[in-house]
């Protein structure tokens, strides 16, 4: 198909508008990727970025590597940036690790992502920060520096995926590549007011990206606009194009769930839960009192996988990592039995939410923010309680502006892209909406 077709399935994409401008405006491609690149490294550390690549050479060759103006891809001459945890051909894959980045291994070929990124006519920017082996949700790293917003210093990105989120806000990339074990797509969204995709779980191929735990690693986006979502995941992750539908059942947990959740983000999603109603579609509540169960579920599989990976090398990393390998490599097969067997019946419980619903809605993270140089050891565990639910279920997920995630039934990526992006003009920032009209209903 023709992506410049009046009637395309993207047509209200403003990313896509922008690569059929350049499709026929070279001139103006190279212009906007050169200024894209003069952005890099933006934040106070000028972290963003762990390796650079020539944005020039690449942007100049596009119009050789694609000569026809009417048959130029979906992502012609976007810049996008790659999270340093899938390989580059001729750069070394760090995973955010010094051990990694001191032994100097180059890729000889480009990951599947890679590979997918320059079909679909991207200029990688570079690969960014991420903290290390992708385990962690606040964007710290001992050997590369803490990856602090670019918008505010003293703020951090979150992680893992901290320098992705960092590249969208400088705007050195349109759209970014992330990954998502047990949040780390969504967290950064919601602290650097970005949207996000989590992609359900077997979505894409990893070849050429360094796992951290297969049984909940996924692909993902971070990026600014909800139109955007169902092309960028078109272009990379091949997930065709679907309707949005009119009128959907979208549940949101009981209030008990939201004991430590911030004034502020319970702000957020009442006004979330307002808009939806207002635009036609039905809200409810569910009991969340098993999402309790998923942390030590999550986090004794995610260390037993993890353990496995890397067995060997448990002292190479930062000062926690030798205890989080070791507590993984302690559990014997009857205890990784157990928790595989909690698992899923965890996953069974939580597919009947589905029933009722089409999709679920929560914070993706209890905090608005985390303050750069703090102590953030209390905030990783009260995040993943809003996060791990999720990701042992293997669920796509959304991450909407305000810091929402709009969870959908593995397999529904398609519809879950196109219902969000019929919500990009429905969250305002709450002070604006309550000074427009008041306090809303409960949630």
């Amino acid at each position: 198909m023709n992506p410049s077709h009046e009637g395309h399935p993207f047509a209200q994409s403003p990313l896509l508008q922008q690569s059929r401008m350049f499709a026929q405006d070279d001139e103006a491609m190279l212009r906007f990727t050169a200024a894209a690149a003069a952005r890099v490294n933006s934040n106070t550390d000028r972290n963003t970025y762990l390796h650079l690549a020539d944005v020039a050479a690449q942007a100049e060759t596009l119009p050789q590597r694609f000569p026809d103006p009417a048959r130029r891809p979906l992502l012609y001459g976007l810049p996008v940036s790659l999270k340093d945890c899938f390989d580059l051909a001729g750069t070394v894959t760090t995973a955010g690790s010094r051990y990694f980045a001191e032994d100097g291994r180059v890729a000889e070929e480009n990951s599947w992502v890679v590979e997918r990124l320059l079909a679909s006519g991207a200029v990688i920017v570079g690969k960014t920060h991420l903290q290390e082996l992708a385990w962690g949700i606040t964007g710290e790293n001992p050997w590369f520096g803490d990856c602090l917003q670019p918008r505010d210093a003293r703020q951090l990105t979150g992680g893992s995926s901290s320098g992705a989120a960092a590249s969208v806000q400088e705007g050195s990339a349109v759209a970014a590549i992330g990954t998502d074990t047990g949040g780390s797509v969504r967290a950064p969204a919601a602290f650097c007011g970005l949207c996000g995709l989590r992609a359900s779980l077997g979505v894409g191929d990893w070849r050429g990206g360094a796992h951290l735990a297969p049984s909940f690693d996924t692909l993902g986006w971070l990026f600014r606009d909800l139109r955007d979502a169902p092309l960028l995941a078109a272009a990379v992750l091949g997930i065709a194009p679907a309707a949005a539908p009119a009128a959907v059942r979208v549940a949101v947990p009981e209030p008990s769930f939201f004991h430590d959740c911030e004034a502020e983000m319970l702000q957020r999603l009442r006004q979330w839960t307002d808009a939806l109603r207002a635009e036609g579609h039905r809200v409810t509540e569910f009991s969340a009192a098993f999402w309790d169960e998923a942390w030590p579920i999550f986090s004794g599989i995610q260390a037993h996988e993890a353990a496995a990976l890397y067995r060997g090398l448990y002292d190479k990393f930062g000062d926690d990592y030798a205890e989080r390998f070791r507590r993984g490599a302690s559990l014997s097969e009857a205890d990784v039995a157990r928790l595989r067997e909690r698992h899923a019946a965890f996953v069974a419980q939580a597919d009947a939410l589905f029933a009722t619903a089409e999709y679920l809605l929560l914070p993706s993270t209890p905090v608005a923010g985390l303050q750069a140089g703090a102590d953030q050891s209390k905030a990783r565990p009260r995040i993943l309680r809003y996060t791990t639910p999720i990701s042992l279920g293997g669920y796509p997920v959304v991450a909407l502006p305000g810091g929402m995630q709009l969870v959908a039934p593995r397999g529904a990526d398609a519809q879950l892209l196109a219902f969000a992006a019929t919500l990009h003009a429905v969250f305002v920032e709450p002070e604006d909406a309550e000074k427009r009209s008041g306090a809303g209903e409960g949630i």
